[in-house]
């Protein structure tokens, strides 16, 4: 079995390098899927509220007989669940849905105007009575970050961006590595929309590995945490293998010069800001 190395949030919680991510994994997939990954030796699941999945990634770890202490599970609290009260009200159903009495980790899912603040506040809470391990945030720009770092007891201790080679946002992943905020990747390998890329090609040959394989190491080499996600047992299998080779700082250069000014596929986090839900 893979070894998963961990990287250390500011709390001192160590979170597995590598997860499975599973947006988009429905119903019927999603308790197939998360115990086919557990049996490949994933142990970080990433699901939210908003993904409709968390039912079934509890039928999952429940039917895997692992030790909940073996396991980190993170879940998000969605657009329309925050504030203080509502939040605290949208942990408690995501944990029932689990089948847990605590998260690993709880994230914000997006920034909202006008209920950042409350919905730190409530995640504070959480953490501060153990029901949580460690708190942060999804899709957050610095001026987001700002709003929270202003009255925060507790700082946030993960920014999860939307970032891959085409959608390197310096500016975020600047500000997080200047406040000890860990950078987690969802879209690592950007949706494989250019896994065809001369340089992925290339370097894809020189190493013997996929080109999905490339840009996953190139992450690990930023010390991200990743989250591809895969419902095929072959796949979940081979974005673990990824410990055997290394990348140059000139190949991991030239990876990083394929970015594109905003180059999205989610949306911008200001956009959804906005939105009335």
């Amino acid at each position: 079995m893979v070894h998963i190395p961990e990287v250390t949030l500011s709390n001192g919680v160590k979170i597995p390098q590598v997860g499975l991510g599973v947006y988009q994994v429905t119903e019927n997939d999603i308790v197939s899927t998360v115990q086919s990954a557990l049996e490949n030796g994933y142990r970080h699941i990433d699901t939210a509220s908003f993904y409709d999945n968390e039912v079934g990634v509890g039928e999952a770890v429940k039917n895997s007989n692992l030790n909940r202490e073996e396991l980190f599970i993170t879940s998000k609290v969605w657009n329309d669940e925050q504030g203080y009260e509502e939040t605290l009200a949208a942990y408690e159903r995501s944990i029932t849905r689990l089948g847990t009495d605590y998260l690993d980790l709880y994230l914000i899912h997006w920034p909202m105007d006008g209920t950042i603040v409350e919905t730190w506040k409530a995640l504070e809470y959480l953490y501060e009575n153990k029901k949580v391990r460690a708190i942060g945030v999804s899709n957050f720009l610095p001026h987001h970050l700002e709003e929270i770092m202003e009255v925060a007891t507790v700082r946030p201790m993960i920014n999860q961006i939307e970032l891959h080679p085409k959608l390197i946002q310096k500016e975020a992943v600047d500000y997080c590595e200047a406040n000890d905020i860990v950078i987690q990747s969802w879209s690592p390998i950007g949706r494989a929309r250019y896994l065809d890329d001369p340089l992925l090609v290339t370097l894809a040959e020189k190493y013997d590995k996929s080109a999905a394989q490339i840009i996953l190491r190139w992450h690990l080499a930023h010390n991200y945490v990743i989250i591809p996600r895969s419902t095929n047992h072959v796949r979940q299998l081979e974005n673990l293998q990824l410990f055997d080779f290394e990348l140059t700082n000139k190949e991991i250069a030239e990876i990083t010069a394929l970015h594109t000014s905003e180059d999205r596929i989610g949306s911008h986090p200001d956009d959804m800001a906005k939105k009335q839900f």
